[in-house]
């Protein structure tokens, strides 16, 4: 299985910026696609941003252009950049790892955005 513990979770001004980090345990990090999701209060929980391990990357329509998601396999790290951040942005995100059979979850960071 594949740890992961989300960080850089906070409060922020709109069009203010905030920067997520995922760090994860194992040795098959560089393998796996990695996603970043968030769930707003009382909405399902919806994917935001994703990257295969050629680092090839997918954006929710409502973030592309706002928000961008890296790696970096020699830290077994995830990042979620997220620039010009929006009231509607307020969510609980959380990062994920898939590879083979293994689908694993980190716990999630609180994202709050004043208007």
């Amino acid at each position: 299985q594949v740890q992961l513990v989300e960080s850089g979770g906070g409060l922020v001004q709109a069009w203010g910026s905030l920067r997520l980090s995922c760090a994860a345990s194992g040795g098959i990090f560089s393998l796996g696609v990695l996603g970043w999701y968030r769930q707003a209060p009382g909405k399902q929980r919806e994917v935001v941003a994703s990257i295969t391990r050629s680092h090839s990357t997918n954006y929710a329509d409502s973030v592309k252009g706002r928000f961008t998601v890296s790696r970096d396999n020699a830290k077994n790290t995830v990042y979620l950049q997220m620039n010009s951040l929006k009231p509607e942005d307020t969510a609980v995100y959380y990062c994920n790892f898939r590879f083979a059979q293994i689908d694993s979850w980190g716990q999630g960071t609180q994202v709050t955005v004043s208007s």
